[in-house]
């Protein structure tokens, strides 16, 4: 298993890191999306029909459906807690560290999963 400062370390290889302000948008549930996240700084809130779900934290990623369904389409609403620095991955990019490093897809997948079964549960 990875460890939050190894996810860290493969994100900071991504080139071109994005700073949010707190309280500014990253992306709307519903909307189409080409990237995923991996947070370098700062704390970030999943929101689903409005509603706070999750705050996460440095070291984790989100917004990894957007590269796996069909449709492309983002299932929450990600919006900066703190002030964030953000790391994305396109789709080659996100392919790439996979590709290089498997037990970053597994981190990934059980990210997603994780995040799922919560979402379920809170309903």
């Amino acid at each position: 298993m990875l460890k939050p400062a190894e996810t860290i370390a493969i994100l900071q290889k991504q080139p071109d890191a994005q700073s949010f302000a707190a309280g500014e948008v990253i992306f709307t549930e519903g909307e189409t999306g080409n990237v995923m996240y991996g947070i370098l700084e700062g704390e970030v809130e999943l929101l689903v029909d409005g509603k706070v779900v999750e705050t996460i934290i440095r070291g984790d990623v989100f917004g990894e459906g957007a590269l796996v369904h069909v449709d492309h389409q983002r299932q929450s609403t990600a919006i900066a807690k703190t002030d964030c620095k953000l790391a994305s991955l396109d789709q080659n990019r996100f392919l790439f560290a996979i590709e290089n490093t498997p037990m970053f897809a597994i981190e990934v997948m059980r990210s997603y999963s994780d995040r799922l079964y919560r979402f379920k549960h809170i309903s």
